[in-house]
């Protein structure tokens, strides 16, 4: 399971080295917490603060990631960053195809696939997001959607093992328009998005695949979605910027591990 903090473009350097410390002092307590534990935990920081936060959490067992990264080893590409400089400075995972790099920046789901396979080349685990947008869900289309950005999201990637590769559902019509995904109709698509892994990287990878649910997860929801079969942990955004809440989501992600096992 993997409890995944996007921070987004917020806190400056000051702020971010306050919740870092917070968040590294608050999962010290949390049993099961760790790569060598049942819940892995990471934050995905601005791009300026990934070095910093990385000497802060070092050794803490919560990892770090990027929110976003080019397809390119190097070039012309203003304003971009490459997989070999991300995993300079320490991090493990990088997040792809966010639903607002799709709306505000255009990505498309080609671009995503280039990416991930890029990451995987530097030996970086991408967090690729998929859902659907309110319109496809009234209309009924969000097997299909879902089901096309991951089949050109992940085309011609192979996998050795369940743990290089995180699938992020965000149900985009449940984000901000005041409807709520119920814990049902988020395991509902994150059963199909495993029927999906499976056939294409077979049972013993396609099912180890942590599938994040990333529609909002906040203290008082996290519990009862954590207990879903395919939910395997949450990309989180707003309660991730918090340390309190951040920190009572990873302890409902250690009691939901700790329950199944």
């Amino acid at each position: 399971m993997l409890v995944a903090g996007n921070w987004k473009m917020n806190l400056d350097l000051v702020a971010a080295r306050q919740l870092a410390s917070a968040l590294r002092s608050g999962v010290s307590g949390v049993d099961g917490v760790g790569p060598s534990g049942r819940v892995d935990v990471a934050v995905c920081p601005p791009f300026v603060n990934i070095d910093a936060l990385y000497g802060i959490l070092h050794g803490s067992g919560i990892r770090i990631g990027a929110q976003n990264m080019h397809s390119a080893d190097a070039g012309a590409y203003t304003g971009e960053i490459s997989a070999s400089m991300l995993r300079a400075v320490g991090c493990h995972y990088v997040i792809l195809g966010h639903s607002e790099r799709r709306e505000y920046f255009g990505e498309t789901d080609a671009d995503v696939q280039e990416k991930a396979i890029q990451a995987m080349n530097h030996r970086m685990v991408p967090i690729v997001c998929v859902g659907e947008r309110l319109d496809d869900r009234d209309a009924g289309r969000e097997e299909e959607i879902v089901g096309r950005q991951l089949n050109e999201g992940l085309k011609e990637m192979s996998l050795s093992g369940s743990r290089e590769l995180v699938i992020a559902y965000e149900p985009v019509w449940a984000i901000g328009t005041g409807r709520t995904a119920s814990p049902e109709q988020a395991q509902a698509m994150h059963a199909f998005i495993r029927s999906r892994l499976i056939s294409q990287f077979g049972d013993a990878i396609g099912g180890g695949v942590d599938i994040l649910y990333g529609g909002s997860m906040k203290p008082d929801n996290a519990a009862e979605l954590l207990a879903q079969p395919d939910v395997n942990g949450g990309l989180i955004g707003g309660a991730a910027l918090k340390a309190d809440a951040f920190l009572a989501i990873i302890k409902a992600a250690a009691e939901a591990t700790a329950e199944s096992a």
